[in-house]
């Protein structure tokens, strides 16, 4: 079925989507959660296993502290429950991906519940409450490739035993645009706390949505079913969709929604049929033999509430309150620790913080645009291109180099490629404007005689402009900065420029 097939239907009708999204979050540790196999992302398969993590009889697992305390803090930033003592316990399934047959997990006991995350709707904002938080291994990775034409079947157990917090929520989103909304502030919030990479594309999130319908104002909650293994915003988004359309359907076919568990086809545009829908009977849960129970200290827990810290909704308000940011700037630059720290650090620096006092709205608006813009950009591809060398300019250097844009020192061109420099390097932006000989120029009488020369060279465009076709004035302001060498200042020479075309026209028409 289509994605879009009865799009139109599905929002008229009086029926309701009821949504719940079951969110895996790889955590951002060296080693899996029992073992010290390394957790990392794009080694050869099968490099990263032991005996623990595949399995073998006689091992034992041990939880590793990073992943526990990087849970916790997760759970204090939603505002939920941290329970000092919970429990793991065996879920068994048997799949070619998880050798032990089953797979370790929290259940009954798991390590937080309760909480909520805002997410960002029309309207305004609207909190989603948390279920729980629990801890769980992840389990292997499955992949058919086609060989001589045949459709093989092979298996990396690299992925099987990597730390994942799952964090289920209520459900309460009423559109696939919520659920999109909501995943989106998952993943903002758990890169803002630098618990996990959050990168999607290379599973550091992956989403289970659990959806059903009903008749609007009920709330009966009928059969639902399970989307598995959503791997991006916008396969959430339309997956969701064309399960409402296709539950939708079988209802106004006066047919029942069974429980089932469903793959969204991103080609295909639609859902297909995985295997009925397991329920909790089926796992046999029973609490894991082999792990204690965890019992969290209180410097575990002190560590995790504090760098829980502010959360980026919070500053995103703040952001917009103190400073009256857009909506959409304030976002932006909130989906990142260093970025929102950036910011603040420049605004205070640039506005008063180094006694020279600048336009408090000029500072904001100077110190966003380039956060979110160039520096994340310039960021962004000197790591890809050159590896760990990008370094962030401190906020006093990136101080020093706005002041030098504000200044109108070196032009918007020129302070792109000082910036490239000094993320290469670490050099400061003075010293390679000093070096390189970059500054613009602002000597009036300097600039005065190259548009003196520029209007004598060209005595008929000028006749023109002086007959009313304005449009020659950027033709002038061009020619200037030719002759400079693209070194006069842009807003000088217009400026100059303004004045000497005025006083030619007067002096005409005397």
């Amino acid at each position: 079925m289509s994605a879009h097939e009865g799009k139109t239907d599905y929002q008229i009708q009086d029926f309701e989507p009821v949504i719940g999204l079951e969110v895996h979050i790889q955590l951002q540790t060296r080693s899996k959660l029992f073992c010290r196999c390394p957790a990392g992302f794009g080694a050869p398969a099968n490099t990263q296993t032991c005996p623990v993590c595949l399995g073998h009889p006689g091992t034992l697992p041990v939880v590793n502290r990073r992943a526990v305390a990087l849970a916790a803090r997760l759970g204090f930033a939603v505002g939920g429950r941290v329970h000092r003592r919970s429990l793991f316990a065996r879920k068994h399934y048997f799949y070619p991906d998880l050798p032990k047959g089953y797979q370790i997990t929290q259940f009954e006991s798991p390590l937080c519940e309760g909480g909520a995350i805002p997410i960002l709707v029309e309207g305004g904002e609207r909190e989603i409450r948390i279920k729980r938080i629990h801890l769980e291994e992840d389990a292997g990775k499955m992949s058919h490739p086609e060989r001589e034409g045949q459709r093989d079947s092979s298996v990396d157990f690299n992925r099987g035993g990597v730390p994942l917090a799952e964090i289920v929520s209520e459900p309460e989103l009423r559109s696939p645009s919520e659920a999109a909304a909501y995943l989106a502030a998952v993943r903002q919030l758990v890169q803002y706390l630098e618990i996990s990479g959050g990168r999607m594309e290379m599973g550091h999130l992956r989403c289970d949505a659990n959806v059903s319908i009903r008749r609007r104002g009920s709330l009966e909650m009928n059969p639902r079913t399970e989307l598995k293994n959503l791997n991006s915003i916008k396969n959430v988004e339309k997956g969701i969709e064309a399960e409402i359309i296709r539950q939708h359907l079988i209802r106004r076919g006066g047919g029942p929604v069974t429980h089932m568990t469903l793959l969204w086809d991103q080609v295909a545009g639609g859902v297909r049929s995985m295997r009925s829908k397991e329920e909790r009977p089926d796992y046999r849960y029973f609490p894991e033999p082999d792990l204690p129970p965890l019992v969290l200290d209180d410097e575990l827990l002190k560590h995790a509430q504090r760098e829980a810290g502010e959360l980026p909704w919070d500053i995103r308000r703040r952001f917009q309150e103190d400073w009256n940011l857009p909506a959409a700037d304030a976002e932006r630059l909130t989906r990142t620790r260093p970025d929102a720290c950036d910011f603040q650090s420049l605004v205070v620096q640039l506005s008063a913080g180094d006694g020279r006092g600048s336009d408090a709205e000029q500072a904001v608006k100077t110190a966003a645009n380039w956060v979110i813009g160039d520096l994340r950009r310039i960021l962004r591809r000197v790591l890809r291109e050159e590896g760990p060398c990008a370094r962030r300019p401190a906020p006093q250097a990136m101080a020093a180099f706005l002041r030098l844009v504000m200044d109108r020192v070196i032009s918007g061109d020129t302070a792109r490629a000082v910036l490239e420099v000094m993320v290469q390097t670490g050099r400061p932006a003075d010293q390679i404007v000093k070096e390189q000989g970059l500054a613009l120029i602002n000597d009036e009488a300097t600039i005065r005689g190259w548009i003196a020369e520029v209007l004598n060279n060209n005595p008929d465009a000028v006749e023109e402009y002086l007959a009313g076709k304005a449009v020659l004035k950027s033709y002038f302001v061009g020619c200037v900065m030719r002759r400079s060498d693209g070194k006069a200042c842009p807003r000088t020479v217009a400026m100059i420029l303004t004045e000497d075309l005025a006083f030619r026209k007067a002096k005409g028409g005397e």
